[in-house]
């Protein structure tokens, strides 16, 4: 399994957009095999960092989302609304393994 971990720069007053982009993006991943963790909007402290979890059975897998998502109507549109509202001002990817039991 792997987990990709995506921290977001968004801008402050956008926080309501990026919400409805998150929620655009949870089943988008579940459609292509993947499972959400969930997004986690800002609470106390930093008013601009976002961050959202999510795992695929392999790496392999994920590339395979990747691939897919750039093909799917729904994903681009996807997209197409974090252009449009400038909500995300950057991001970062890191992929992380489970240590279980």
């Amino acid at each position: 399994m792997v987990t990709c971990y995506l921290r977001y720069i968004i801008d402050a007053y956008k926080q309501a957009e990026f919400e409805h982009y998150a929620r655009l993006w949870i089943p988008l991943v579940e459609k292509f095999g993947g499972q959400h963790h969930g997004y986690f909007l800002p609470g106390e402290g930093a008013n601009n960092v976002a961050l959202a979890l999510f795992s695929f059975p392999s790496l392999g897998e994920y590339e395979q989302y990747r691939i897919q998502s750039l093909n799917d109507a729904d994903c681009q549109a996807a997209f197409r609304y974090a252009e449009e509202t400038q909500c995300i001002v950057s991001y970062e990817r890191s992929f992380f393994r489970p240590v279980l039991k």
